[in-house]
């Protein structure tokens, strides 16, 4: 799973925790990184999925920053044996209005095997 990889990754390259989903021990940590795969096609053995990275921080200029090291982060996976292609669709402000906090999205069209 394409998730999986990711996670790994981010888990060994990162200086925050990155999740799937949001749990209650998430509300208490300042910096975080949620990991979403939002679609995805196979075509001749050569897999493709969107991944969305939603980078959550205590300031709107925090939240900036890790975006950029997350879009940093991701288009280092290319190194990987199973990643062929890495490319960001697009980013984007993509604050929190029911929980009030502030995050950046970035998404990401990856082909792997």
């Amino acid at each position: 799973m394409i998730e999986v990889i990711i996670k790994k990754y981010f888990d060994g390259h990162l200086n925050v925790p990155s999740f799937f989903e949001h749990q209650e021990s998430i509300s208490k940590l300042e910096s975080f990184v949620m990991i979403e795969r939002t679609g995805g096609r196979s075509n001749n053995q050569l897999k493709s999925a969107v991944i969305a990275i939603q980078s959550y921080a205590p300031t709107m200029y925090k939240a900036a920053e890790l975006n950029e090291e997350v879009k940093k982060v991701v288009a280092e996976m290319i190194e990987l044996d199973s990643i062929a292609r890495v490319q960001l669709n697009s980013d984007y402000n993509f604050t929190d209005t029911e929980t009030k906090r502030y995050r950046y999205q970035a998404v990401f069209d990856i082909n792997y095997y």
